[in-house]
């Protein structure tokens, strides 16, 4: 089994093969500046109107990508794998060339496969996915939330992403996988630098490098830092693999075990791939669940009288979850290339150029969306979001992300009807996911 970190193409040639019918973006997509804000929601809707297949050109010897931002445009990319290619190229805006693990073990996975490989993969996840397995982690789930919220439940003020967002999506990772208690206080401690490196990498390619040319121009005084980066991601692959080795010889009724089971053609996957497993599932299965739980807490305080609906009519929380999902957005892109000729909505695409997927974009679609700007937590048709992707790469995690966010909110609303954001948000630069940092909150303690 061929290494897609071996086979992924790189760069190509600079500039579009056939002239843009549409104006360019407004906004440089490939800055990771552009994002400190959130997506850049204004930018999006121009394009929706005026350009929704945009040539966006990138710096230095970068060829450039077609930006996708309707509804429509967007779920034909990611339905017809055969012409939109997620193992050509990545998933990601770029890629360079590197032998770094944590560079080669981001390609490995399932995300970045085509069928037939994608889908054999990926049925061996879906027993931990089914509503009969998630009935039983709704009852863990629930019991965290309330033991995170009666740990800040009498500050009054608090950091929502220290308290609750960075913790809950990891408890209940660790439930799938079947990690031992005892090893899950180093998770948030990979988590921390995983996400630093997210950040870190984004900036460096929206600057035409990458984690090795950054790495090469660190001062010394970051180099105490980078040494503890190392070490931690090191550790991080190093557990997952010891781990994984030991579920093939002694399987458990966890994740873990399915992934270490895994097979592709009939064989097992290599180390390689298991670095990948393993990465894919502990960064994707943190960072959407993190980033929309902070981010519904503006949402609410953007539009009291919605929030003041949920706390009348609990009932309505399944519902808004999907809303809250569609208005957040967590991951910013996601990338195909072409690989054949194909036209969308009038645009000629040459076979080898990058698409990127506008999943913000498309979930503010006012073709599907009525009034899409405004938080509406009896929307009718919020499940249409595509945030979670659509077609064959559909998030397969999806309804672990909503179980988690109606616990959160139901129990929250209940115990602090009057919480509310008490300061800007911090978001990193980062233009592949909506990464808050900090989320300042206020309430009334209890006593």
């Amino acid at each position: 089994m061929l290494l897609i970190s071996d086979t992924v193409e790189v760069g190509g040639p600079k500039g579009p093969a056939h002239k843009p019918v549409f104006p360019p973006s407004p906004v440089e997509l490939w800055n990771p500046e552009a994002f400190t804000k959130g997506p850049p929601m204004e930018a999006f809707a121009q394009m929706r109107k005026a350009s929704p297949i945009a040539w966006m050109s990138e710096p230095e010897d970068r060829p450039g990508f077609w930006a996708l931002t309707r509804h429509e445009d967007v779920m034909r990319v990611n339905a017809d794998y055969e012409t939109f290619s997620s193992q050509r190229g990545g998933i990601l805006m770029s890629h360079q060339r590197s032998e770094m693990q944590l560079a080669r073990a981001s390609l490995d996975t399932m995300i970045n496969m085509d069928a037939p490989m994608h889908m054999q993969l990926r049925r061996e996840h879906m027993p931990y996915f089914t509503p009969a397995y998630l009935r039983g982690l709704t009852d863990r789930v629930e019991g965290e939330v309330t033991r995170l919220l009666d740990a800040m439940a009498k500050q009054g003020r608090v950091d929502l992403v220290q308290a609750v967002s960075a913790h809950l999506p990891l408890f209940t990772l660790c439930e799938i996988l079947g990690v031992p208690v005892e090893d899950r206080p180093k998770f948030l401690t990979w988590m921390h630098f995983l996400e630093m490196a997210n950040s870190f990498a984004a900036e460096r390619s929206g600057a035409g490098g990458g984690l090795e040319s950054a790495a090469a121009e660190v001062p010394p005084e970051m180099k105490a830092f980078l040494d503890a980066f190392t070490a931690s991601i090191q550790e991080m692959f190093d557990y997952g693999r010891h781990m994984l080795h030991k579920r093939r010889l002694d399987p458990q009724a966890d994740l873990m075990s399915a992934i270490a089971k895994a097979q592709v053609d009939g064989d097992l996957l290599s180390d390689e791939y298991l670095d990948g497993s393993w990465l894919l599932i502990v960064f994707a299965g943190n960072d959407t669940t993190r980033n929309t739980i902070s981010g519904s807490m503006k949402l609410l305080s953007d539009f009291p009288e919605e929030k003041a609906k949920l706390i009348a009519r609990p009932e309505l929380m399944p519902g808004a979850v999907n809303e809250f999902i569609r208005m957040i957005s967590p991951v910013i892109y996601m990338r195909r290339t072409a690989t054949r000729d194909v036209e969308v909505a009038g645009q000629q695409i040459a076979e080898g150029e990058k698409v990127v997927m506008y999943y913000g974009a498309a979930n503010r679609d006012a073709a599907v969306f009525a009034d899409p700007d405004r938080l509406d937590v009896t929307r009718a048709n919020a499940d249409k979001h595509i945030a979670f992707g659509y077609g064959p790469h559909t998030c397969i995690g999806k309804r672990v992300a909503q179980l988690q966010l109606e616990a959160v909110y139901r129990q929250m609303l209940g115990r602090f009807p009057d919480i509310r954001q008490s300061g800007p948000m911090d978001v990193a630069p980062n233009n592949f996911v909506y990464a808050i940092r900090s989320m300042p909150v206020a309430f009334t303690p209890e006593t």
